[in-house]
């Protein structure tokens, strides 16, 4: 969802009766048109025309959304939820990494894969990290979190919390540079994250481990409930 967050379209109306057949065949169905260059032509995919809503002022957009999914939500709000979904995937995935060579005390915290880390951590803690982060989101938020109202206010910047203790955006130019780089390293993380969460399922071993110790994979975990069922996740 983060990353389909720069896209948006509308279904063309020509005059001609074969455009105008498969437009009544796709009525209501705002998705990014192959037909129209009205608005221009997406960056991302020059035969499909450029999104409305995606003009190029964000960092990142690149004009990709070939289900029009910014024609139904604020633009603003899901940049929000991408940069937040990256932020947390780029801590995720080096905390997978950092997970297998630092520990905190205690047998429960000794676990080198991130999975049976996660499956063996207190409940209770887990369960008080997670009501902190509501706590912090809500507040930070004013209590303002869906799509109607996060932005009530125009003057509010996705994913700008007023963090920057190394005065790193008071240069216009390297602001923008570490915006669109963070965008990029999100978006990476995240199908970075998930990718080694899969690996870890498949291969049962942690992510180091398996770069310095590669094995094949067993053809048979993939019969009768697939790969987690088998290796028991």
């Amino acid at each position: 969802v983060a990353s389909a967050a720069s896209a948006a379209a509308f279904a063309p109306s020509f005059g001609t009766s074969a455009v105008s057949s498969r437009s009544n065949a796709i009525t209501g169905m705002k998705m990014q048109s192959v037909l129209s260059n009205r608005a221009g032509k997406s960056k991302a995919m020059p035969f499909l025309s450029q999104p409305e809503k995606l003009d190029g002022s964000m960092p990142g957009d690149v004009g990709f959304d070939p289900l029009g999914i910014s024609t139904y939500f604020d633009l603003k709000w899901m940049r929000e939820a991408e940069l937040k979904h990256g932020r947390i995937c780029m801590l995720a995935w080096t905390g997978c990494l950092v997970q297998e060579v630092i520990h905190l005390p205690g047998e429960a915290f000794s676990k080198k894969l991130a999975l049976d880390a996660w499956a063996s951590a207190p409940r209770g803690g887990m369960i008080s990290i997670l009501v902190a982060i509501g706590l912090i989101e809500m507040i930070s938020n004013r209590f303002q979190l869906t799509a109607t109202d996060m932005f009530a206010n125009p003057a509010r910047v996705p994913g700008d919390l007023g963090f920057d203790p190394l005065s790193l955006g008071n240069n216009p130019a390297t602001r923008a540079k570490y915006e669109l780089s963070e965008v990029i390293h999100g978006r990476a993380a995240m199908m970075g994250f998930s990718g080694v969460i899969h690996q870890m399922i498949v291969t049962k071993q942690p992510i180091i481990y398996s770069l310095l110790h590669w094995k094949s994979v067993d053809s048979s975990a993939f019969k009768l409930g697939g790969a987690a069922a088998k290796l028991g996740y």
